[in-house]
């Protein structure tokens, strides 16, 4: 993946880049401010030098900020230093339920609900100083909450009204769980990020023998959510796409749901085939251990789970009994929320690293550029898979 080079440099920087990664979110953004420092230093620019490109160059882009907490449990956010003029990129993590805080005595879990307070904490203390605040929120705030069913709140809408009118301008975010929560802020930018190409990256980097056409491949989608992104990678590279449906029971209610009384198979013949079962989260991993099961009955060669969001609300155990029973090859899952060290240690896991991509969409639109030909990777995944299929010829 190519960064700016000088002959890029072709607009002036918006002003000067202040990267806010909040705790939920430190590990990823120092690993963004790496990239952003290392490239920014390789550069050489006659007017570098001019009052424009001031702070360009610099050993960190990281503004320091606290969130600290009083003993009630309540909070604020201290920017500790000056960000007049810049152009700030705020991180956060709303799934990082490692961190704490004491209140009253008592040890409490940050739920996304702290995290999201925390970030408008910050945007609070910046006080309209910065040229432009944005927010790169890699799992969007309460998208599980994205639409009204009957007489319900619309969470993630209301959040996203809350971030503009407190002046962010553009909001970044990975595999909305459904990008049209945007129409509640038309007239500001929201951006959707698909990790395709890293899943395939990782993916080929890892395995060897695979042979990634329509007669040995396949994508498998594990509902009808996430059926688009099943065709949108299918169509990429080639291949047939499957999808499994739920087949509900009408005629009773268990907790309030209609129970599942089938999975149904949408697709072609499966036997002998290598496919990426792909989903935008694991929550308890219930449905795609199910849906692996289905398709080794099937007659399914290798199996990859790829999810942008490995949540992992249960726990891991019923991943370690699949993964000994042969229900599936290798999980994938991105940095763009908190992992586990027992995760990191699955042999079976492997990490795709967003940081380098995140850091590219950052630079971009720093100079004001267009990020289109990063949000749609379709010549680097026809590349990548080429690279990988001429070792095998």
């Amino acid at each position: 993946m190519a960064q700016l080079s000088t002959k890029d440099l072709t607009t002036l920087p918006v002003g000067r880049l202040g990267l806010i990664p909040l705790e939920s979110c430190q590990s990823l953004g120092t690993k963004v401010n790496d990239w952003l420092v290392k490239w920014r230093k390789e550069r050489n620019h006659p007017e570098m030098n001019s009052f424009a490109f001031e702070g360009y160059q610099r050993d960190s882009f990281i503004v320091g900020v606290q969130t600290p907490r009083f003993g009630s449990g309540e909070g604020k956010s201290v920017v500790t230093e000056s960000v007049r003029g810049d152009d700030i990129y705020l991180m956060v993590d709303v799934c990082n339920y490692s961190l704490t805080y004491r209140i009253s005595g008592f040890t409490n879990l940050m739920s996304p609900d702290d995290h999201f307070q925390d970030l408008k904490r910050v945007i609070g203390a910046i006080g309209g100083k910065a040229r432009r605040v944005n927010v790169i929120m890699p799992y969007l705030y309460e998208s599980r909450q994205s639409k009204r069913v009957g007489r319900e709140s619309l969470d993630c809408a209301t959040a996203l009204q809350e971030l503009t009118g407190m002046g962010v301008e553009n909001i970044i975010t990975f595999d909305a769980h459904d990008a049209r929560v945007q129409n509640a802020t038309p007239l500001h930018g929201f951006e959707t990020v698909q990790p395709s190409y890293q899943f395939i990256k990782a993916l080929l980097n890892h395995e060897d023998g695979l042979r990634i056409d329509n007669d040995h491949f396949v994508i498998i989608s594990p509902d009808e959510g996430s059926m688009g992104r099943a065709i949108y990678l299918a169509n990429i590279l080639g291949v047939d796409m499957g999808m499994y449906y739920k087949r509900l029971d009408y005629s009773r209610r268990v907790n309030g749901r209609h129970p599942i009384a089938a999975y149904e198979f949408l697709g072609p013949k499966l036997e002998g085939k290598d496919m990426i079962l792909i989903d935008d989260m694991i929550s308890s991993g219930n449905t795609v251990i199910e849906t692996a099961a289905l398709l080794k009955k099937r007659g399914a060669g290798r199996i990859y789970i790829c999810s942008t969001f490995g949540l992992f609300t249960d726990g891991l155990e019923k991943f370690d009994d699949a993964y000994n029973k042969g229900l599936f090859d290798k999980l994938l899952t991105t940095n763009l929320v908190y992992q586990t060290p027992e995760l990191l240690e699955k042999p079976y896991y492997i990490n795709c690293d967003m940081s380098k991509y995140i850091a590219l969409i950052i630079d971009t639109l720093n100079h004001d550029l267009s990020v289109s030909h990063l949000l749609n990777p379709v010549d680097r995944i026809k590349n990548c898979v080429n690279n990988y299929m001429a070792r095998y010829e």
